[in-house]
């Protein structure tokens, strides 16, 4: 079986692509899209030149975005960058005896399609996305080639590697860029670990070790940046577009939390939840760098930092610190899914004030989070089998009803949300009964920020 997966001249602006494919079974399949530019007069179109795969290396699960493509006299391989293990695009096979699965691609008229794998049926793409050369794909956060969105002044005292005992493993990055209060810092550091992660330069992820560092309660903040913080409803009627694209800013930066935090305590975490999940955490400085510069165009006088910011969302996360089951439903299944039913409205809104450069970098981060939802989804069900097989659908809504106030309000973006895997039984008629005995007695502090400047 064969799934279409886009018109050929899509595949002509990249090199590399990762897809996702997910079963009517719930199944997911991270795969990686190589196009080889010809080597003589051959057409562009033949099937020989692009290649998909299994997206990690069966060795210890390295991403293979990075890998370095050879030419063999017989073949062409794909060398993981994590410790040289070649895999033949066309076979999947090893000379280590190691071997991948390897998926057959046809070009039919203008449209490419791509072999299904066999242990699922009725296969469905929900994310197609090219390894970018300009941000998720970025060189070294120290490197003099800088694009124009990645700019950003971090503090010069600090270097983005410390000096001193400098992070080896995915996991002390995870601790220092959440012990890091300078947010444009975090976001070097996020484009730094991310490029050394995926090009093989961190060799450990390091959640197996006993000596892994434990992340803060709450993420540092830094105060020259973030200097107020009020109650969510003194905010919540205030429209105007500089303090929607400062609060889409705030609301940032939950992935190094989820893999430092739970990590350590779920050893067994396939290789592929740190892959999506760091994706997350780049596509999350991605969306504050370009949310910040756009703040900056349009309201120099009041940059980001400059205006009160509400606590609300960290509360959610401080209740789900134990349980990464329900930290995968409440922020990535209830939160950033609520993203998807208010972004077309709010990109509307700049559409209408005439703010088109507002409307394409809304566009960017809708189309983002619902990859991120569609993360949230795969390792909450996998979170599910891990646990007896229980059935998703069920222990989502008993961990809303756990873990939050309140009815899940609509209106529901219902095509988006089954983009990523949330059909209407998840989420409708569904009310948290989340409470506490005394007001007074939350479970988190009052004024916490949640944010690249936390």
């Amino acid at each position: 079986m064969f799934i279409e997966i886009c018109p050929l001249p899509h595949l002509l602006t990249h090199f590399r692509f990762f897809i996702t494919l997910r079963s009517i079974e719930g199944k997911y399949h991270s795969l990686i899209l190589f196009r080889l530019t010809p080597t003589s007069d051959d057409n562009v179109q033949a099937n020989n030149h692009i290649y998909v795969m299994e997206s990690t290396c069966p060795h210890l699960g390295a991403e293979m975005s990075h890998a370095e493509i050879e030419e063999c006299e017989t073949s062409v391989v794909a060398v993981c960058p994590w410790h040289g293990y070649d895999f033949d695009l066309k076979t999947g096979k090893s000379e280590t005896g190691l071997q991948t699965c390897t998926y057959d691609v046809e070009v039919r008229g203008d449209a490419v399609w791509v072999e299904t794998p066999t242990d699922g049926s009725e296969w469905r793409l929900v994310e197609l996305r090219h390894v970018s050369e300009d941000f998720a794909d970025p060189p070294p956060a120290h490197s003099e080639t800088t694009l124009p969105e990645q700019q950003t002044t971090s503090n010069p005292d600090e270097p983005v590697v410390p000096l001193d005992n400098p992070p080896r493993t995915l996991m002390e990055w995870a601790v220092l860029i959440l012990n890091t209060p300078h947010p444009a810092l975090k976001v070097e550091r996020t484009r730094e670990a991310v490029h050394l992660f995926r090009t093989g330069k961190l060799t450990s992820i390091g959640n197996k070790s006993k000596n892994a560092p434990k992340p803060p309660d709450v993420p540092l903040r830094d105060e020259n940046f973030l200097k107020q913080t009020v109650d969510p409803a003194k905010v919540k009627s205030r429209k105007n577009r500089a303090v929607m694209l400062h609060a889409l800013a705030n609301i940032e930066q939950w992935a190094w939390d989820i893999m430092a935090r739970f990590g350590s305590k779920h050893p067994n975490l396939p290789p592929a939840f740190f892959s999506d999940f760091t994706k997350m955490a780049l596509d999350e400085s991605k969306h504050f760098s370009l949310l910040t510069s756009r703040l900056s165009a349009m309201s120099p006088s009041t940059p980001y930092g400059s205006m009160p910011v509400h606590a609300s969302l960290w509360e959610s996360a401080s209740i789900t610190s134990n349980s990464l089951r329900s930290r995968l439903a409440i922020i990535h299944l209830v939160h950033e899914a609520r993203g998807l039913d208010v972004n077309p409205a709010t990109i509307e809104r700049f559409r209408r004030a005439g703010d088109a450069e507002s409307v394409k970098v809304m566009e960017v981060i809708h189309a983002d989070e619902v990859t991120h939802v569609t993360s949230g989804h795969r390792w909450f069900t996998w979170a599910c089998e891990q646990e007896g097989g229980i059935d998703p659908v069920e222990a989502f809504r008993d961990e809303v009803k756990r873990g939050w106030r309140g009815d899940l309000k609509g209106p529901f973006n219902k095509e988006d949300r089954e983009r990523a895997g949330l059909k209407p039984e998840f989420y409708e008629n569904l009310k948290g009964e989340l409470g506490y005995e005394d007001p007074k007695e939350k479970a988190v502090p009052a004024k916490i920020v949640v944010g690249y400047g936390m």
